[in-house]
């Protein structure tokens, strides 16, 4: 159950006042001086009240609050300082330093230094006794510099521990903009691969005979294919809109490998799968693994024919290879290589590409 702030310093100051009663009652109120003229319970009770109502103000009206305190304070001392208004002073001294404005703060450091060095000095050059200046001086110690003292030592470790909470939120809204980031890149490769299957199964389509049986089943796939897109793409924009990452992000799996396949033979490629040991594969992996496999596809869809897929899990890492028997030049310098490669350095692992004899072999070892 949590109390209002209003109402807590309201049941504070009631606590302190109900507690100095007692304690004026049982007769254990004097710290300081002598009550050469005997003060009716009364007056003690209405010091009282002042300082209680310091407390009131000592988190709203800093200032006020200890104004009033201190006043309580030279009253009582009057007729002799006692332990309710002691208490209650030094409770206000220490929140107004605590939570008071930093400008009041460091005021007080300063009036409590120059108060209890000046009365040590005074004590000193009026009494004969040193032993009375050190008396006094402990004594003001106590009183003023203690609670100022250990306020600003909490205050200094809060603020500190602020900075470290501030720092922790830009490093995570950084964190969040790189993952916004590798997120919509990712986003932009998937629907770059679907619009290069919708193109290269189009061109199929215009090369066949318009009563094929194998137009209806790539002009499913051109279906698919476009849908998926644009489902993606929404997402890609909500990726970049959105001022947190997703709860539950967009990503896809080596496990979902024969859709890529199903569509690779779908544009016309003939392609062979073998995957052994994708699930459960750490996430990074998984994405980095499928892009390349999306690449490596793509790239065969466009330059070869009679595409091989294997996928091997070993102890530490994962093997993927990609073979295609080549039909058309080409030196291999494509942004296709650069981004596959890209991928498989970005979780430690190896990338590899070229010709072997008569075929374009992919192959990427990423670790587990």
């Amino acid at each position: 159950m949590q109390i209002r702030p209003k109402r807590r310093e309201v049941l504070v100051a009631l606590g302190f006042f109900a507690l100095g009663t007692v304690i004026y009652l049982l007769k254990l109120d004097l710290v300081f001086g002598g009550d050469d003229v005997p003060t009716p319970l009364w007056m003690r009770l209405a010091i009282l009240a002042v300082g209680c109502l310091g407390t009131l103000f000592r988190r709203s009206l800093p200032g006020l609050g200890l104004a009033l305190a201190f006043g309580a304070v030279l009253l009582d001392l009057t007729r002799g300082l006692g332990i309710p208004v002691v208490m209650v002073f030094i409770d206000v001294l220490f929140v107004v330093s605590l939570d008071g404005p930093r400008r009041l703060h460091r005021a007080l450091i300063g009036i409590v230094a120059v108060a209890t060095l000046g009365l040590t000095l005074t004590v000193a050059v009026l009494s004969s006794d040193w032993r009375e200046s050190l008396y006094a001086g402990l004594q003001m110690f106590s009183l003023v510099v203690v609670p100022v003292w250990w306020a600003t030592n909490v205050r200094q470790h809060r603020e500190s521990a602020q900075q470290l909470a501030r720092i922790s939120e830009l490093d995570r809204r950084a964190a969040v903009n790189a993952e916004r980031t590798r997120m919509a890149r990712d986003l932009h490769d998937v629907v770059a691969g679907h619009l290069s299957a919708i193109a290269i199964q189009s061109e199929a389509v215009l090369s066949m005979p318009a009563d094929s049986a194998t137009v209806r089943t790539v002009l499913k796939s051109v279906r698919e294919n476009s849908l998926q897109s644009l489902a993606e793409m929404r997402t890609m924009i909500d990726v970049l809109r959105a001022d947190d990452p997703l709860d539950e992000p967009v990503t896809v799996r080596l496990a979902d490998a024969s859709r890529l396949v199903e569509s690779a033979r779908a544009g016309g490629l003939a392609v062979d799968l073998a995957a052994d040991g994708v699930d459960g594969l750490p996430v990074a992996v998984d994405l980095a693994a499928y892009r390349i496999l999306q690449e490596a596809l793509t790239n065969a869809l466009k330059h070869g024919a009679d595409a091989s897929v294997r996928v091997e899990r070993q102890v530490r890492r994962l093997v993927l290879v990609v073979r295609n028997a080549v039909r058309t030049s080409g030196d291999g310098s494509g942004t296709g290589l650069v981004s596959m490669a890209e991928r498989a350095h970005a979780v430690g692992g190896t990338f590899a590409a070229g010709r072997d004899g008569d075929e374009w072999v992919v192959r990427a070892e990423l670790p587990l």
